[in-house]
Formats: C-alpha cells, structure tokens, sequence
C-alpha cells in the first residue's frame, strides 16, 4: 500500500503561481512512477504531468512550459509548481502513483490522494 497525501492547494489570481506537494508513505515510494491529475467541476480527471522513477518527466500540452514536477526520494514527496497559472487550471489536483507504466491514463495508476483545490481568479 502506498498513502498519499497532497497540499499546497489555494486561491491564486491569474498569473500567479502555487506550489502541490505530496507526500507518501508505505511501499517503495521510489520505484513509482508519480503523476498529477486534476478535475475540474464536469469534465473527466485529466493527466496534468508525471515523473518516472528515473526522473524523467511527461507533460499534457496545456500545462508545458508553465508547470514543472519534481520528486524528492529522500523525503518521498512529489511536488507541482504551477506558473502563470490561468482560470482553466482550477481544479481539484490530484497525486497518483504507478508502477504499470504508460503515465497518461489515469486507468494505469493504483494509488490516490484526496485531491486539493486549486482555484485561479480572473
């Protein structure tokens, strides 16, 4: 079992920035694969971005060049910093981890925290 536990959620006006952070306990955390997902109020949980056990990472188009995830395996968190963030991205942000590979379906990701809100302001 791994436990996941996310933070870092709040009201931001847009262009401003948010740091998630999220951190686990229980099995191996560094043979995971972690991703991001987010949801927002009527629309299906979307893939945000995942990080490989071997750090390398995999971004959906609308996030590129404005989000940037990270692992600490010594303090077995996965963090998401959000820049330039815009109304669209609110959502609630959910931390998955993976160890089936394939990082873009949320299908393939065993473990789930509850999710932390993001709203961005106009």
């Amino acid at each position: 079992q791994v436990q996941l536990v996310e933070s870092g959620g709040g009201l931001v006006q847009a262009g401003g920035s948010l740091r998630l952070s999220c951190a686990a306990s229980g099995r191996t955390f560094n043979s995971y694969a972690m991703g991001w997902f987010r949801q927002a109020p009527g629309k299906e949980r979307e893939f945000v971005t995942a990080i490989g056990w071997s750090r390398s990472t995999y971004y959906a188009d609308n996030v590129k060049g404005r989000f940037t995830i990270s692992r600490d395996n010594a303090k077995n968190t996965v963090y998401l910093q959000m820049n330039s963030l815009k109304p669209e991205d609110t959502a609630v942000y959910y931390c998955a981890a993976n160890n089936r590979g394939d990082y873009y379906y949320a299908r393939n990701y065993d473990y789930w925290g509850q999710g932390t809100q993001v709203t961005v302001s106009s």
